[in-house]
């Protein structure tokens, strides 16, 4: 991992660049699935495209999504090299370990850090009522945004803070974790040394392998994104501020179990992605920076 702060430049460049390729499209598909639960892949793609063509891939990316990705890439590496740091002192060669741990208190200081007000602002973005072929597009996500304050205040834009927190911690421990777990495997496989360097085809396949292994916490995602959602529900119309518990008993009361994994696979694609770029891409942009 990054030492001191290059792993803020690391941090802060990877986001950007993931979040501006492959990572913006596939968080739009799957917060439409998660918020729109009937809708299928191909309806997710077509109703997409419907918002303004290759542009409603990237629907929420300015500033937003570049926004957050500039500031939890950073505080995500910054904060999980500590938390490395911290547990190889007392635990030696215990790296898998290291890694997960600091995935865990990287992936949480970085929702409670910068992620509440720019998560709620992209699920805005992507969710809100847009009439198609309309002059009448809707409100503004601005104009909503405004109206969540004026009504709830810092803590109505904030709502799914601490399932935005759970998702991020469990995702970026099994991130971390399983990723070094993996490439644990191929040196074994492949005869080589705990010390030695992985090649760039073994590094993506482990990092993407380990994106895709750590979403089986998907409930924490479609929780967080039905707390966010901007589309009408009987849940917020009913309660200005639902809890997770709240959130959770409607979504299974609604849509039953399975609901719980809509946009599971654009999720397993973006975590791939992400994973790739902030893990591998980590170690490879770390290592060309000067030592700090």
């Amino acid at each position: 991992m990054a030492p001191g702060s290059n792993s803020l430049v690391a941090g802060g460049v990877l986001a950007v660049a993931q979040v501006s390729t492959l990572g913006q499209p596939f968080e739009v598909l799957k917060t439409h699935l998660a918020a729109n639960r009937h809708d299928t892949l191909r309806q997710a793609i077509s109703k997409t495209w419907a918002r303004g063509g290759i542009q409603g891939f990237y629907q929420g990316l300015l500033p937003w999504g570049a926004i957050e990705a500039s500031t939890k890439g950073a505080i995500l590496l910054f904060s999980a090299h500590i938390a490395e740091d911290f547990v190889l002192r007392y635990f030696p060669g215990q790296t898998t370990l290291a890694n997960t741990a600091g995935g865990m208190i990287g992936g949480m200081t970085q929702a409670y850090a910068v992620m509440g007000l720019t998560t709620t602002m992209k699920t805005i973005e992507i969710t809100r009522s847009k009439a198609s072929g309309s002059t009448n597009r809707g409100p503004s996500t601005l104009e909503i945004c405004k109206e969540i304050y004026a009504r709830d205040g810092l803590k109505g834009l904030n709502k799914g803070l601490n399932a935005v927190a759970l998702r991020q911690m469990t995702t970026w421990a099994s991130r971390m974790g399983i990723t070094r777990f993996i490439e644990g495997s191929i040196r074994r496989i492949s005869g080589k040394s705990n010390d030695s360097r992985l090649g760039p085809i073994q590094k993506i396949l482990a990092s993407s392998g380990g994106g895709a292994l750590s979403c089986w916490n998907q409930p924490f995602e479609v929780l967080r994104i039905e707390m966010q959602s901007a589309k009408p529900s009987a849940l917020r119309a009913s309660r200005n501020r639902p809890t997770m518990l709240q959130t959770a008993r409607y979504i299974y009361q609604t849509d039953g179990v399975l609901a719980f994994y809509r946009g599971v696979m654009p999720r397993m694609m973006l975590a791939a992605s992400v994973t790739t770029f902030m893990v591998a891409g980590g170690d490879w942009i770390v290592g060309m920076l000067p030592k700090a």
